[in-house]
């Protein structure tokens, strides 16, 4: 067989394993197209006419968007969205990664604790709003009930403006605090022993060996939680609905997707709450796009 023929094989064998792996792809190709691709340019679509569900559409060109942008509640649920994200994410990551480092050292039954810290994460989360609810009763609540053996005053919690999104926070940030630990446990579980070993014998401490070794090879890690964080935090809503269910007190809960909800299924006002949605996606993919352009140099990848 000459040169010729064996190269004309080797390209068509090429160009079949390709057409093979694209033939794998397709079924998940045409399921993001079809629930995430495609619904944008309709939401889009929808968020240039009035509708209500019952009555006939009414094209209204960029009416929803102009209307949108002098909507003080509006402004006041994003607001109240970039209130959630501030104050969440730091706390999801710096508690996520202070708790696999405590389970990443060799403890008797490690594998308890590490399980216990996962079953928040796959309880239901109307399940969890509502054990999160009865621990902030104002009455009987089990929070007011410690703070009081302290001599701490029973306060109002998912009833007060100043502490109903920080309550909400701390609830969100448990229930998630699972997967986020097992995330950050994978990526020490990957750091060559060795460079801790060289380290000590450099006399390098614990906090200089978490500045220089571990802190840098997590960054791949953690720009990943980070960014998946971020991304949550701009979509929540159950947690609200369950705990929060009029948006809070002087809407004080009321969330960008929160008020998409109330705007469309309250009062079916569909190609208001579509624009709505269309500016969610902007935000979050200008945000993610920025992350990507300006965060993930810091990454350091192996």
């Amino acid at each position: 067989m000459n040169s010729t023929n064996l190269k004309a094989r080797r390209r068509k064998f090429k160009s079949d394993r390709q057409y093979f792996a694209y033939l794998l792809l397709l079924p998940t190709l045409l399921v993001i197209t079809s629930f995430h691709v495609l619904p944008i340019f309709y939401s889009f679509a929808l968020s240039l006419f009035n509708w209500d569900l019952i009555s006939q559409a009414r094209y209204v060109a960029l009416k929803n968007f102009k209307i949108l942008a002098y909507d003080p509640l509006f402004w006041k649920s994003l607001w109240n969205t970039l209130y959630y994200t501030i104050l969440s994410v730091p706390m999801s990551i710096i508690s996520a990664l202070t708790i696999a480092i405590l389970l990443n050292n060799k403890i008797k039954g490690i594998d308890i604790y590490r399980v216990i810290y996962f079953i928040p994460v796959i309880t239901s989360i109307n399940a969890v709003s509502i054990v999160w609810k009865l621990i902030y009763h104002p009455n009987f609540g089990l929070l007011n009930k410690l703070l009081s053996l302290i001599g701490i005053a029973p306060q109002r919690w998912l009833l007060d403006p100043k502490w109903a999104m920080l309550s909400i926070v701390v609830m969100s940030v448990w229930k998630g605090l699972g997967y986020n630990v097992i995330i950050f446990l994978t990526g020490l579980k990957n750091i060559p022993v060795h460079l801790y070993e060289a380290a000590t014998v450099d006399g390098a401490g614990r906090w200089s060996q978490f500045r220089h070794i571990t802190w840098p090879l997590l960054s791949p890690v953690t720009f990943f939680i980070f960014v998946m964080s971020i991304i949550g935090s701009f979509q929540v809503f159950a947690q609200i609905y369950m705990m929060t269910p009029g948006g809070g007190p002087m809407n004080s809960t009321t969330t960008v997707v929160f008020y998409l909800y109330k705007i469309g299924f309250g009062d079916f006002h569909f190609g208001y709450a579509a624009a709505i949605a269309f500016e969610l996606f902007i935000m979050i993919f200008s945000l993610t796009l920025i992350q990507k352009l300006v965060v993930e140099k810091r990454v350091h990848y192996q």
